[in-house]
C-alpha cells in the first residue's frame, strides 16, 4: 500500500505533514534517485499560483539537485502544459506543483513520466521505498537548473494546434482562470483563434486562486457572460485541467454536459465508447447509448479514466466535475483544449450551446460533502451500507445513491439522483442526518 501518494498525487494542507518543506526536498530527492536509473535528460516543475508553490519549488529544486538530476522551472504553467511539454521535450519526468481547485492553504506534488502521463504504481512505491533511505549526495555530482522561458508560448502553440483550421472569430467569450495556473496562457489561445474575449480570475496574488471564481464558483462567470453579452463562458479551475461552461443565458454546463457536446461532435473518432465514473449523470449514459455507443463507468477520479481508455483502447472520458480526456489530442486533461473542441462544435454546426446540448436529459442530482477530521475509512464503518441500501430501495430503479470518501479532501460525499427532484432532495436531507449521526457514534 502507498504511505504517501493518493489518487492525484500528494496533497494536504501546507505544513501538516506530509506537505512540508522537508518531506517535499526529500520527496524530490528520491524522485530524483528513481527516475535517474529510469532515463536521462531534465525533470520539469511547474506550479499553480499558490504563495506557497514558491517555496515548494525551491524545496524540489533543491532535493532533486542532490540526487544529480538538471531541472528546468517553468514556472505558473496548467497541469495539462506540465504534462505536454515533459512528453515533447522528451524530459526525464514533469512535476506540478498544486492543489487543483482546493484553496489556497493546500498545495500538493504529482509527477508525470515522460510520456506525459501520471506515474505507474511501480514507480510511486519506489519513490516511497528511497523516502525511507537517508539523503545522501549523488557521487558528487549536482543538478543544475535552467528557466524554460518559452514554455508559455510552446503550450499555446500546442492548444491552438488540436484543431485544425479552428476559427473562432465569430464569437465572444468570457474566459475565468480561477486566479490559477492559466491565467498567462488561457486568453491568448482563445484571442489568437480570433475571438474577442473578456478575462475574469486572472489575477493572482498567491492567495485568491480558486476564491469565488473558477471551475468550482462559477456565479461570477455567470454574471459576467450575461452582462457583457457573450456566447459563452469558459472557467478553469486552480491548475487548468477542469473546465465548467456557461451559456448566453447564464446556465451553468457541467462536465457530463460538456463530455456529451464533445462525443456527438466526434462520434467518428472516439471508437465506439464513452468512460465516464460513478458521478457521472443517468442522462449523460442514457445520451450515450442512444448514439449507438457503449459507456463505461469507472471509480472517481482521472486516473482510473485514464486506466479504462488505455486498457480498452478507447479516447473520450470525463468526469461531472469538467476533467474531460480526449487521447486523440492530448495525452492528460485539459480544460482549454476540452472547451475548443465544445467552440470548434458550436462554429461547424452554427448552433448555440443550448443546441449543442439537446438530446441528453439530465437526471436532477444533488451532491452534498460532509467535512470530516480526517479521511474516512469505509470499512470501519460497515451500518453506511446498510443507509445506502435503504436509499436505493426508494429509489428503486429510478435513481442512485453514491457515498464514498474524497480522493484528495478530508471530505465524505453522498450523492443521490433520481427522476423526481422532491424526492432526490428529500433523501439527500435523510441520508446526511443519517451519516452525521453515525459518524459522531464512532468519534
Amino acid at each position: 500500500m502507498r504511505k504517501y501518494f493518493g489518487t492525484d498525487g500528494i496533497r494536504g494542507k501546507v505544513g501538516d505533514h506530509p506537505v512540508t518543506p522537508e518531506f517535499v526536498m526529500k520527496l524530490g530527492w528520491a524522485a530524483g534517485r528513481v527516475l535517474a536509473g529510469r532515463g536521462k535528460g531534465p525533470v520539469l516543475i511547474g506550479k499553480d499560483t499558490r504563495i506557497s508553490g514558491y517555496m515548494f519549488e525551491s524545496a524540489l529544486e533543491a532535493g532533486l539537485s542532490a540526487a544529480g538530476v538538471d531541472i528546468r522551472l517553468l514556472g505558473p504553467m496548467p497541469t495539462p502544459a506540465i504534462a505536454y511539454l515533459t512528453r515533447n521535450t522528451r524530459a526525464q519526468a514533469g512535476i506540478v506543483i498544486s492543489a487543483s481547485h482546493n484553496p489556497y492553504q493546500d498545495n500538493g506534488i504529482k509527477f508525470f513520466s515522460s510520456d506525459g502521463f501520471k506515474l505507474p504504481d511501480d514507480v510511486e512505491l519506489a519513490i516511497e521505498e528511497e523516502m525511507d533511505k537517508p539523503l545522501t549526495l549523488s557521487g558528487g555530482r549536482l543538478g543544475k537548473a535552467q528557466r524554460m522561458s518559452d514554455a508559455p508560448r510552446r503550450y499555446i502553440e500546442f492548444c491552438k494546434s488540436r484543431l485544425a483550421d479552428c476559427r473562432l472569430d465569430d464569437l465572444h467569450l468570457v474566459i475565468d482562470c480561477a486566479n490559477g495556473a492559466g491565467y498567462r496562457v488561457a486568453g491568448k489561445v482563445f484571442q489568437e483563434l480570433g475571438a474577442k474575449v473578456d478575462m475574469i480570475g486572472a489575477e493572482p496574488d498567491g492567495i485568491n486562486i480558486n476564491e469565488q471564481v473558477g471551475a468550482t464558483s462559477p456565479e461570477l462567470l455567470c454574471k459576467t457572460v450575461v452582462e457583457k453579452g457573450a456566447d459563452a463562458g469558459l472557467a478553469l479551475d486552480g491548475d487548468g485541467d477542469r473546465l465548467i461552461m456557461v451559456d448566453d443565458r447564464g446556465t451553468v454546463i457541467d462536465g457530463d454536459e460538456i463530455l456529451y457536446m464533445i462525443a456527438k461532435s466526434r462520434q467518428d473518432s472516439i471508437n465506439g465508447a464513452v468512460v465516464g465514473t460513478q458521478m457521472s449523470n443517468l442522462g449523460l449514459e442514457q445520451a450515450i447509448l442512444a448514439m449507438q455507443m457503449k459507456f463505461h463507468r469507472v471509480k472517481v477520479g482521472d486516473r482510473y479514466i485514464m486506466e479504462m481508455l488505455t486498457r480498452e483502447d478507447l479516447r473520450l472520458g470525463g468526469e461531472s466535475s469538467g476533467h474531460i480526456i480526449n487521447l486523440n489530442l492530448c495525452c492528460a486533461g485539459d480544460g482549454i483544449v476540452s472547451g475548443l473542441q465544445v467552440l470548434a462544435a458550436m462554429v461547424s454546426s452554427q448552433q448555440s450551446l443550448r443546441e449543442l446540448m439537446q438530446g441528453m436529459n439530465k437526471y436532477p442530482q444533488i451532491l452534498h460533502n460532509i467535512r470530516t477530521p480526517e479521511r474516512v475509512d469505509m470499512s470501519a464503518y460497515p451500518e453506511l451500507d446498510d443507509v445506502v441500501r435503504e436509499a436505493e430501495h426508494e429509489l428503486g430503479q429510478r435513481g442512485r445513491v453514491l457515498l464514498r470518501p474524497s480522493g484528495t479532501e478530508p471530505l465524505l460525499r453522498i450523492m443521490v439522483e433520481g427522476e423526481d427532484e422532491s424526492q432526490v432532495s428529500a433523501l439527500v436531507q435523510h441520508l446526511v442526518k443519517r451519516v452525521e449521526t453515525l459518524l459522531q457514534k464512532q468519534i
